[in-house]
């Protein structure tokens, strides 16, 4: 009998230079998982972060909005460690915990409206999303889906399918799944008003599908990934109606925009709406790996016995720490925060519109800000080659920031809301610095010109 072939030994693992780990990266890692920076992140406390050389940033990303209590908040460190003297695992539908029903109880209060509400957890944001959508097939009988152009609702099938971007995430996956229809997301610098959304919506009924066959209409209050356009009230009013008028269930999608981003816990109480659905995921936990679907109780319970739930859905750690989050978020106010921090950021973003003809518009709600960035101050002229430059000189600068947009053209601010305002000014600085030496030599041309 032949000797079996050897095995390659796994290489040391010991922290090495960014260089190093990037060409390991490429040998080990698909090139369909990309990286904004290449940077090999060591150790983080709140809005800072340090590479495997030893360098610091100013973190304005947030892990993508999730960590809006800050790296290793001392009291999430806490409560994790505690539980993992308990209980890393049992499966929530095998042997259950309190834990898991405690931060139920706590986002069935403090989601909008007024009635009884459930909330069932799941591991990533993608899974709320297509929970969600089961459980509004199941209590509709209805299977066709309403989302909006510009809209990122996950990576699984149903989720990219709902997604409203083709590049990168529905490219070379296809067939999508079926009966999903997208509307225009109103988008006032690029002239997209509520009424063309609206009308949009109603062609949809006359030519595509009968409201009837309709189960759900999913938007996010704020766009994440599509640019951090903020969905008019109107439209979120108008929405509401329409859904009550025929049936259909609301689901808000606040995974990026919620838990206190905006200055309120979810984006959608700005426009003083209540949704049937929202989904939860990012910043619920602190880090840890944690989504939910909380919803009005009715339709929650529409799915019987056995038809939801996930192996690692709510774990003890993740719900542990959902459960700190929350009490950092009260403790240190962190719905106030963001609007402060908001402002800070407008303020200083409008300042640098009036230097660089490539700010093309400010916006955003709380700290959910963005600014989009134009060739000769002109909205049908997205530049994402300067987009792409500028984050890569933040970078070098010391300063982690993230790009977003239908066109690749917008930087997105997130940074931690337990931020202190020395880094907050600190890392626009940075921002600054990075801004002028990517398109400050333009500025420069045309005043000596």
């Amino acid at each position: 009998m032949a000797a079996p072939e050897p095995q390659a030994t796994p290489k040391d693992t010991t922290l090495t230079s960014n260089a190093e780990l990037h060409q390991r990266r490429q040998q080990a890692v698909p090139r369909g998982i990309t990286n904004s920076l290449a940077v090999y992140a060591e150790r983080a406390a709140n809005a800072e972060l340090w590479d495997v050389e030893g360098r610091r940033y100013i973190d304005f990303a947030s892990g993508i909005s999730v960590l809006n209590t800050g790296h290793v908040h001392p009291k999430v460190k806490e409560a994790i460690a505690q539980q993992l003297e308990k209980l890393t695992h049992s499966c929530f539908q095998v042997t259950p915990y309190e834990s898991y029903i405690a931060l139920a109880e706590r986002l069935n209060a403090l989601a909008p409206g007024s009635g009884p509400k459930k909330t069932i957890f799941l591991t990533t944001g993608a899974e709320a999303v297509e929970n969600a959508i089961k459980i509004a097939r199941f209590h509709t009988r209805r299977s066709a889906v309403i989302a909006f152009s510009g809209g990122f609702h996950g990576r699984t099938l149903a989720c990219i399918s709902l997604t409203g971007k083709v590049q990168p995430y529905k490219a070379g996956f296809g067939p999508m799944l079926p009966e999903i229809y997208h509307l225009p997301f109103p988008m006032p610098y690029h002239g997209v008003t509520v009424e063309d959304s609206l009308t949009a919506l109603e062609q949809l009924f006359k030519a595509d599908v009968d409201p009837a066959r309709v189960a759900a209409i999913i938007i996010e209050p704020v766009l994440g990934e599509g640019g951090f356009y903020v969905a008019p009230a109107e439209l979120l009013r108008r929405l509401r109606a329409v859904c009550d008028s025929h049936g259909i269930v609301l689901i808000a999608d606040e995974i990026q925009s919620g838990f206190g981003r905006t200055g309120r816990m979810f984006a959608i109480e700005h426009a003083d709406v209540v949704p049937d659905l929202i989904t939860i995921a990012k910043s619920v936990a602190g880090g840890v790996p944690l989504s939910a679907v909380t919803g009005k109780a009715e339709i929650m319970d529409a799915p019987g016995p056995g038809g939801l739930g996930g192996t690692f859905a709510g774990s003890p750690l993740a719900c542990a720490a959902g459960l700190a989050v929350l009490e950092v978020m009260r403790d240190e106010q962190l719905l106030e925060r963001a609007q402060d921090i908001g402002r800070f950021m407008v303020s200083r973003l409008k300042g640098l519109a009036v230097r660089f003809p490539c700010v093309g518009e400010v916006r955003g709600v709380g700290a959910m800000v963005a600014l989009e960035l134009v060739k000769n101050g002109r909205a049908d002229a997205p530049d994402a080659e300067l987009t792409r430059a500028l984050v890569q000189a933040a970078g070098r600068q010391g300063l982690i920031i993230l790009s977003c947009g239908i066109y690749a053209n917008v930087i997105r601010f997130l940074a931690p809301l337990t931020i202190p305002d020395a880094l907050l000014k600190e890392g626009f600085r940075l921002f600054e610095a990075a801004l002028d030496e990517v398109a400050g030599s333009t500025v420069r041309a045309r005043a000596t010109g």
